[in-house]
């Protein structure tokens, strides 16, 4: 019982701390993803701005940037299961556009403005996912050249995606929300294998903790009981030159005493019976 309730308990524990750790992960990715934004915002997207009226150049924009980025982090095995997306209402690109689950999440971001990060499970065709999840606001007067109306958008973008998306976005508006994912699995994964670990330390110290008790058990309550017993047997049978043995000091020693001190009484009081019979009959 000892064993499964900490079991239970290590997995609930476990498996949270899993999910923190995976969480962590995620949130760290979605901030090296900001300052992709921000440098391409900032200092590429200045550079080219000019030959976007003759040339669409998506390196320009912050959420291409981002994505693409995070496409290369991929690569990397211990990132290949994380997914990110810039999930938007009314986007450019119908690559960003939101499903029902992520326009929820954009809506209750943009009904609770202080509300900074949600994160949870959602079933998705492929199976069951970790996600967490920002608001992704217009930050910079830059992203209005592209996104604020189709006759200042650049001539080239208008060409690619069309006027049918991506306008009408407002400074400080929160327009979709920054998505980082991961299989469901992998927390599970994580939490399993850390508490088969932890689980098989615990059952070791629980196993070692019952034969050392039981071998202490054994040796210093059985055995001498197992003794006493015998000698006490001998002694109702009338064998009274038999001894118990006091052999340590503890409660089972005094226990020993005070039964030789019994046979030393029950003695004395059979040869005082023995000798008032013999007595009794020679008068």
């Amino acid at each position: 019982m000892g064993l499964i309730l900490s079991g239970i308990a290590l997995s609930i524990v476990l498996r949270q701390n899993a999910r923190n750790d995976v969480a962590a992960t995620a949130l760290i990715l979605m901030e090296t993803m900001g300052s992709v934004r921000d440098y391409t915002s900032s200092q590429i997207n200045p550079e080219l701005s000019d030959e976007l009226e003759t040339k669409f150049l998506p390196q320009t924009i912050p959420a291409y940037s981002a994505r693409e980025v995070f496409e290369n982090l991929r690569n990397n095995p211990e990132y290949r299961d994380f997914f990110y997306k810039e999930a938007t209402l009314n986007p450019t690109n119908l690559r960003d556009k939101a499903d029902e689950f992520e326009a929820q999440l954009v809506r209750n971001f943009q009904q609770n403005t202080s509300l900074k990060e949600l994160s949870g499970f959602r079933t998705v065709p492929s199976g069951e996912v970790f996600y967490i999840a920002r608001p992704l606001s217009v930050s910079a007067e830059s992203c209005l050249q592209c996104h604020q109306s189709p006759a200042t958008a650049p001539k080239s973008l208008i060409e690619r995606y069309g006027t049918s998306g991506g306008f009408g976005w407002q400074l400080n508006e929160i327009v979709g929300a920054r998505v980082v994912s991961v299989p469901a699995s992998r927390v599970i994964t994580k939490a399993n294998r850390s508490s088969l670990i932890v689980l098989s330390i615990v059952s070791t110290i629980f196993i070692g903790v019952i034969l050392l008790v039981n071998i202490l058990l054994n040796r210093q309550i059985i055995r001498p009981l197992k003794r006493m017993t015998r000698v006490a047997e001998e002694v109702s049978t009338g064998h009274t030159n038999v001894e118990f043995e006091a052999i340590s000091n503890d409660e089972i020693g005094n226990l020993a005493k005070a039964f030789k001190r019994m046979q030393l009484s029950l003695d004395i009081a059979l040869r005082r019976l023995s000798r008032s019979t013999h007595g009794g009959t020679g008068a």
